[in-house]
């Protein structure tokens, strides 16, 4: 049983940091691509960034380059999403999830990740 769990979301002020762990329990964490999603304004939850089982690629969504960085900790199966820069407009649930496909490296597609977290709140104050 594969289990995602996201216990460090909050409230911040903007232009503040905040950093999100993804902690990862059940199978061979290290083999699997993680990426972290929080919904678009009335749609359904949109990308925000990916990386490699091996931490040797990531990928962002254009709106948090720069001020976002994905890392991940594999002898802690942890998943980290350090938040730099926060915008009221970055205020959403993230989740993260795990693409268990080992052989598609990487994904921004939110159905190919099989398994999710719960989510946490991340508010971000003007």
């Amino acid at each position: 049983q594969v289990q995602l769990v996201e216990p460090g979301g909050g409230l911040v002020q903007a232009r503040g940091p905040l950093r999100l762990p993804c902690a990862f329990s059940g199978r061979t964490f290290s083999s699997y691509a993680i990426g972290w999603f929080r919904p678009a304004p009335g749609k359904e939850r949109e990308f925000v960034s990916a990386i490699t089982w091996s931490g040797a690629t990531t990928y962002y969504k254009d709106s948090v380059k720069g001020r976002f960085t994905i890392s991940r900790d594999n002898a802690k199966n942890t998943v980290y999403l350090q938040m730099n820069s926060l915008k009221p407009e970055d205020t959403a649930v993230y989740y993260c999830a795990a693409d268990t496909f080992i052989a598609r490296m990487i994904s921004v597609g939110r159905y190919e990740y099989d398994y999710w977290g719960q989510g946490t709140q991340v508010t971000v104050s003007s």
